[in-house]
């Protein structure tokens, strides 16, 4: 009798414990499901701010433009602005078509109409030339003016052509560079050794000129470069082409750097 009880309790207790098991495995699957979808949650919501950070670079020309028209609509001005849109590219509209912008350094370009109308009013067309980069203003000697041949003196007969240009940097507060260049034909005398040597003795020679005999007040100004012959101008092919190449510059150094396009 006690046997046949067992048996027919055990089932029972079978399947009270199945039961049991199947219930608490649903409750952890449901306990454990949040887990996948957070993951999914915090992946799609970093997606999404990679892509506004890859957004955020401002185009100052069109932010200038954008600027500009706001400014236009709330003054009531009637002008063509960044509203009259041209999409036909898929970009951010514009006004006509797109240019290059560059910003321009306005001090070189005061720089260089100065130097220019001091050149013209003393009548130095003929001896100097004028140029312009990145640095400054250039003002280019050709080295037959200035020296003989493999010689670093200043002939004596143009140095009236230095005292005017001593006037001229006399009147700028910039920095004053001093460049010798020379051609690619090696040179080798009792004096200088290679074209550095050559080029760097006529560099000095026109600062001391400046510095020394006519008395710059601010000598720590002025610097000398020497640059051989590894700055040319054009290729050393032939003769006239090398005489281009031999050259000194007087570069007055505009304070603020050109950007670049």
């Amino acid at each position: 009798m006690k046997d046949l009880y067992i048996m027919m309790s055990k089932p029972k207790q079978l399947g009270w414990q199945t039961m049991s098991r199947k219930k608490r495995d649903k409750e952890e699957m449901r306990t454990d499901a949040w887990i996948t979808t957070f993951s999914d949650t915090m992946t799609l919501l970093l997606t999404f701010f990679v892509l506004l950070y890859s957004f955020s670079t401002v185009d100052a020309a069109k932010f200038e433009q954008i600027a500009s028209s706001l400014q236009s609509v709330l003054t009531g001005e009637t002008k063509t602005t960044i509203m009259d849109l041209n999409i036909k590219s898929g970009e951010i509209p514009l006004v006509g078509e797109p240019v290059a912008t560059t910003t321009v350094n306005t001090e070189t370009e005061d720089i260089y109409e100065k130097v220019q109308s001091f050149i013209e009013n003393q009548k130095l067309e003929d001896i100097v030339e004028l140029k312009s980069d990145n640095r400054g203003v250039i003002i280019q000697l050709r080295e037959n003016i200035l020296f003989e041949s493999g010689k670093g003196e200043i002939i004596e007969k143009i140095k009236p052509v230095l005292n005017t240009i001593n006037g001229l940097v006399t009147s700028f507060p910039n920095d004053i560079v001093i460049e010798g260049h020379t051609d690619n034909i090696p040179i080798s005398n009792y004096e200088y050794k290679n074209n550095w040597q050559l080029s760097s003795a006529r560099a000095l020679n026109v600062l001391e000129y400046f510095v020394g005999i006519k008395g710059q007040t601010h000598p720590e100004r002025f610097t000398s470069v020497a640059c051989g012959e590894y700055q040319p101008i054009a290729p050393n092919i032939n003769d006239a082409n090398r005489a281009l190449n031999r050259r000194v510059n007087i570069l007055i150094v505009a304070n603020e750097k050109e950007a670049t396009k």
